[in-house]
């Protein structure tokens, strides 16, 4: 790993460029074995969003990341950037978001054509990486998809990390995903027969409320395993104005912190469901 200020360079990562559906995206690899694709955070692939992927690595997975918006690398923190050159790059970013078809950010009840992008990707790495199939972390906006992921029958540990929308939450909006109705009966009816999906947040969080958990739980089960924080336990030194991250800039990554057990647990749910791990479900 190497950084210029507290930028990340990605120089450990292998990166090529994948085309699925006429989309082309980079693409940064780390590791060998059965792939588990990191859905970055707004505003991209930072630098705790790559170091994340690089702890999935070290399960002896591959970590996968494709750049859906951002500058890679770039390490958004105010420290880093300033508060207005922080501030510019987050409303800069989701803005762009906002009005790109690939992602149906501002509604509840679809599945952005980006998330089909991924269930693509996840195939192709599948096939590339072999094992028994493929695990796939969302983050904030990007949580939903690897729910939307878990309709291909490849997909065997989904984890959705604060699912978010970032438009005002109504209680509409906050009691939903943003997934279509048939993909969640396909999700459904794979829970029925074994699959478990992870989630994970803060318990105040608004942009990722408890209701959406709640939803989660009346439409998937017990096969619905949910981690919920208590604030109070987010980094004292994160940028962000109250905990949303768990796994990247809100975690204490130190034994017998409430975060660092979320992104053990996490970790074991990957390695466990991909076979990197002796365990039983």
């Amino acid at each position: 790993m190497t950084r210029g200020s507290s930028d990340d360079q990605l120089t450990d990562f292998d990166v090529r460029i994948a085309t699925h559906n006429g989309v082309s995206r980079r693409v940064y690899s780390l590791g060998d074995g059965p792939a588990v694709i990191v859905i970055a955070e707004m505003p991209g692939i930072s630098p705790d969003v790559a170091d994340f992927a690089r702890k999935v690595a070290a399960l002896g997975a591959t970590a996968v990341m494709p750049s859906l918006f951002g500058v890679d690398g770039r390490d958004p923190r105010p420290s880093n950037l300033g508060v207005v050159g922080a501030a510019t790059t987050m409303l800069g970013t989701l803005a762009r978001a906002c009005i790109s078809r690939e992602f149906t950010i501002l509604a509840s009840g679809k599945t952005s054509p980006a998330a089909d992008w991924m269930r693509a990707l996840a195939a192709e790495e599948h096939e590339r990486c072999g094992g028994p199939g493929v695990g796939a972390v969302g983050m904030c906006f990007t949580g939903g998809f690897a729910l939307a992921m878990a309709t291909d029958e490849r997909m065997l540990a989904p984890v959705v990390a604060q699912p978010s929308l970032p438009g005002a939450l109504t209680p509409r909006l906050a009691h939903s995903i943003d997934v279509s109705p048939e993909d969640l009966r396909t999700v459904v009816a794979r829970c029925e027969r074994g699959l478990d999906v992870m989630g994970v947040r803060f318990c105040g969080d608004r942009m990722s409320p408890a209701s959406r958990f709640r939803f989660l739980r009346e439409l998937l089960g017990d096969s619905f395993l949910a981690i919920e924080i208590p604030d109070s336990a987010a980094n004292p030194e994160s940028p962000l104005p109250t905990p949303h991250s768990p796994l990247t800039v809100d975690l204490i990554d130190a034994p017998g912190e409430p975060t660092h057990d979320a992104l053990t647990e996490v970790l074991e749910f990957l390695a466990t469901r991909l076979g990197l791990v002796p365990g039983d479900r």
